[in-house]
């Protein structure tokens, strides 16, 4: 896969584009893009070093493999118009709900895919890349593939009837926790801290917290308990977040993004 072309450049594919420039997994040069609006593509693209293409036709000439990135309600006639031009390329597919088995009867057998449902933190290289276990994409093309992805986070490979769920809580998660980080935040002006401080003493510690629990492997209630003194103000605080339900309103979030 030397050659990769985007077909589609909303936020998530911006989000890959530069982890994988920034990131030094491909050469700005090796990488094409393709968007109906082409001079806010160039916009985009022109900075990075990557090819803003006037069309998909032009982008499926210049890539060996396509990242196939827009909108699902468009993926179906997308694929209508691309289908001779994309015969014999791999795709790597970021278009939520199109599995390995739904690729299969809207592309030519040549056609090799793999379903990949990465995260917005790609763009700092501190991404989740979930990739579906079934895949057509030969042994050395997944081998290129994770090793390309894997400069943008942590990879996790799950089988097709566990995406949905991994998605719930990677793809859909940023969400969730940016809206904690805010509200704690808040909290922090409320009580006189300027916003800019609170916002950094908020983040920081989301991230050193999920860091600390991934290279350690303790259990977030041990790292929560490990906070906690007898008598103390955290465990006050504690007790309050789960008078408000903090716990299940996150079981629901997560439900909630299951049900469409």
């Amino acid at each position: 896969m030397k050659k990769i072309g985007f077909i589609g450049m909303g936020n998530m594919a911006r989000a890959i584009a530069k982890g994988v420039v920034n990131g030094g997994a491909a050469e700005p040069e090796a990488l094409s893009a393709y968007a109906p609006h082409y001079d806010r593509l160039n916009e985009f693209c022109a900075p990075l070093g990557i090819h803003a293409c006037r069309s998909v036709f032009e982008l499926l000439e210049r890539s060996d493999a396509v990242v196939m990135a827009v909108k699902p309600y468009v993926m179906e006639g997308v694929l209508a118009e691309i289908r001779e031009a994309l015969k014999g390329k791999a795709v790597l597919s970021v278009v939520a709900g199109y599995t390995c088995a739904r690729y299969r009867p809207l592309v030519d057998e040549s056609v090799r895919v793999q379903y990949i449902m990465p995260n917005t933190p790609c763009g700092v290289g501190a991404g989740m890349l979930l990739f579906e276990e079934e895949t057509t994409l030969t042994d050395s093309e997944r081998e290129e593939a994770v090793k390309l992805f894997s400069a943008l986070g942590a990879v996790e490979t799950l089988p097709s009837r566990l995406m949905g769920a991994a998605m719930a809580i990677s793809g859909c998660g940023p969400a969730f926790v940016a809206m904690m980080i805010e509200a704690m935040a808040d909290a922090g002006v409320k009580h006189g801290l300027p916003r800019a401080t609170a916002y950094r003493l908020a983040s920081q510690t989301a991230v050193g917290t999920g860091r600390l629990q991934l290279e350690t492997g303790m259990h977030p209630g041990e790292i929560k308990d490990g906070v906690c003194s007898p008598g103390g103000t955290t465990i006050r605080g504690v007790e309050a977040l789960e008078a408000c339900g903090m716990r299940h309103a996150f079981w629901e979030a997560v439900n909630a993004t299951l049900k469409g």
